[in-house]
């Protein structure tokens, strides 16, 4: 495993993304613990991803028109919908005690679908992994799978960061009645904004 595949790796899982901005709405919502969830449940959304890619399965979504288009229309519908409900104060950012938080099955649920039904993650570990197989290996598709479960790791350990840095300000910003109104804003127009982005996607 090479470091320039652990440099990009780590630049890629800190650009802030559907993961890590659905990782900080939890985390300022809920708490650490269901931020850790969210994490892990986004971390599960890029397995089909990368069992597609390594399976080739993604080189015919890249290839077919239809099968994008299908996928993504449902992103960004998904996208919409989180937008909704975090606008009106429910979902990812809605604000609960211990008592009330979400399920770890819906917060796992969740993250799991805004990576899944997110086409152009297939695309990029399509293009992403096989750069960094050596072109003399035996068996190409066990190593793309060493080098995805360390994408993998570094995903779930940047979400857990992002997580636990908006955590420790929750108290701050729960004291602050505007900021909750703000950050509710913000958060459905990131959401809304990932969403128009993914559907001029091609």
């Amino acid at each position: 495993m090479s470091w320039e595949f652990l440099v990009t790796a780590l630049v890629v899982v800190l650009m802030p993304g559907t993961g890590v901005i659905y990782t900080l709405a939890v985390a300022l919502g809920q708490g650490m613990r269901p931020s850790l969830v969210a994490a892990f449940g986004c971390t599960l959304g890029i397995v089909p991803h990368i069992a597609a890619s390594i399976l080739g399965l993604a080189a015919l979504l890249h290839a077919s028109a239809v099968a994008f288009q299908i996928v993504k229309v449902a992103g960004v519908a998904y996208l919409l919908w989180m937008a909704w409900n975090v606008w009106r104060g429910r979902g990812a950012l809605q604000v609960t005690d211990r008592s009330g938080q979400a399920s770890s099955g819906k917060l796992i649920r969740d993250g799991v679908l805004l990576n899944v039904l997110n086409p152009q993650i297939s695309v990029f570990f399509l293009a992403f992994l096989p750069q960094f197989v050596s072109v003399d290996a035996t068996n190409a598709a066990g190593q793309m799978l060493g080098l995805a479960l360390v994408f993998m790791a570094m995903t779930f350990a940047a979400f857990a960061i992002y997580g636990a840095f908006a955590a420790s300000l929750r108290d701050r910003v729960l004291s602050r009645p505007r900021s909750m109104t703000w950050l509710r804003g913000t958060f459905a127009a990131s959401f809304t904004l990932l969403g128009l982005r993914l559907a001029v996607a091609e």
